[in-house]
């Protein structure tokens, strides 16, 4: 398998081996990814080609320090944006689950102090939380938050049961949420 570098560099030269290397490398892990989001096949390769779309037009100019987390990014922001879009037909009890389980975490916040803490800021602080966790939460946390994972897989990744991965998660919600607090005092 081809380097990331390698890959690059095949986007900035247009040649369109870049998206079939892209996809050897990296399909498997965007394609679960949208799944997780949309479960639903036609609309989860919809995402993936968009992704390779996506990518095709924004390298060059941009040059991505991690190609996994740029595709990861892209094919995360499209499906949500499709999930959205389907969301008046169906409903994703999975996605749901997780973004449920945060919003007791904003829910102390005041309208207009949630307006003023912009998305960007917002992004900021999470990254600053989660630099000082552990990698074993770290990587727990954005399996359920930013990758949607159940809770039963993020559980046999880590070998353990789902119970200390719920307990670990009730835990960082509670950090988090005392952490944001601390941060817009």
């Amino acid at each position: 398998m081809m380097e990331d570098g390698a890959i690059v560099a095949l986007y900035f030269a247009r040649n369109e081996d870049a998206i079939r290397e892209t996809d050897q490398k990296y399909g498997k892990l965007c394609y679960r990814l949208a799944d997780n989001i949309l479960h639903n096949r036609f609309d989860n390769e919809e995402c993936l080609n968009d992704t390779y779309l996506a990518v095709w037009n924004q390298i060059p100019p941009t040059r991505p320090r991690s190609l996994c987390a740029f595709l990861c990014r892209i094919v995360r922001n499209l499906s949500l944006k499709r999930y959205r879009r389907n969301s008046a037909k169906r409903r994703n009890p999975l996605m749901e689950a997780s973004l449920s389980e945060l919003e007791g975490v904003l829910a102390y916040l005041a309208p207009d102090a949630l307006q003023l803490l912009e998305a960007k800021e917002l992004a900021a602080a999470i990254d600053r939380f989660l630099h000082n966790l552990t990698y074993e939460k770290r990587y727990i946390f954005l399996r359920r938050y930013y990758f949607f994972d159940p809770i039963e897989v993020i559980a046999g990744r880590c070998s353990c049961g789902g119970g200390r991965i719920r307990l670990i998660l009730f835990r960082l919600r509670k950090s988090l949420s005392k952490f944001l607090r601390e941060e817009i005092a």
